[in-house]
């Protein structure tokens, strides 16, 4: 194009209607410019797709005040509750991160490592569990060992965080990983015995599955 004499930036511009049409005499589009030659009343047809009550419209958190975003996060972290026993687990998913969003949002007013800091971290943490566990059971499993790390990284003695990050690694095959994080649970919480047998159990068969999977795999590679 350049070659050719042709401006580069051709077409990439974006610019307003005004500008649109001092430059090149058009709004781009015939209809609007006949309109514009032409102007007269226009009516619009609006469609009502859903009414709320009053009180019951949930403002993103963006849109809130912080005292709205406190207000807001056990409202909103039931509702995750709710949609996870309901087994809608991506639509959970999203209200945990909301409820997290308005906190994070909050604690980074705050000086990290001050009481008011702590008191919302903590907040955030359950929180963030849940969200790993929505995760989980989506298969997003690298995502749950960054959000499960970043937890051991502040709170070395939070069960649950081994716990799930154990499932993670057993998912994506980090067997010593996996059996490390179990392990390190139930040191902490003895009563996890019978559900980290179970967790260890799975890995034990999947890894003998995936072991005769193989074998049978570089045999036919070899017959060949």
């Amino acid at each position: 194009n350049i070659a050719a004499g042709k401006d580069p930036l051709e077409g990439q511009r974006h610019c307003c209607s005004i500008a649109q049409l001092h430059d090149h005499y058009s709004l781009g589009y015939p209809d609007l410019d006949e309109l514009q030659k032409n102007p007269q009343p226009l009516i619009f047809d609006i469609e009502v797709l859903k009414v709320e009550a009053p009180g019951s419209y949930q403002q993103d958190p963006w849109a809130m005040t912080d005292e709205e975003k406190l207000q807001a996060v056990p409202l909103i972290h039931k509702e995750g509750n709710e949609l996870y026993r309901q087994g809608k687990v991506p639509e959970a998913a999203a209200k945990y991160y909301d409820a997290i969003a308005c906190l994070k949002n909050l604690q980074m007013k705050e000086q990290p490592g001050s009481p008011d800091w702590i008191e919302l971290d903590q907040k955030i943490t359950p929180l963030l569990l849940n969200y790993c566990q929505c995760k989980l059971q989506c298969e997003e499993y690298y995502e749950v060992l960054d959000h499960c790390s970043s937890i051991l990284n502040k709170y070395e003695d939070n069960v649950k965080a081994y716990f799930k990050r154990g499932k993670a690694h057993a998912a994506v095959w980090n067997v010593a990983e996996a059996r490390a994080d179990f392990a390190k649970a139930l040191a902490l919480d003895p009563s996890l015995r019978p559900v980290v047998s179970k967790e260890l159990r799975s890995l034990e068969t999947r890894l003998r599955e995936k072991d005769a999977e193989d074998k049978i795999r570089f045999k036919n590679i070899f017959s060949q």
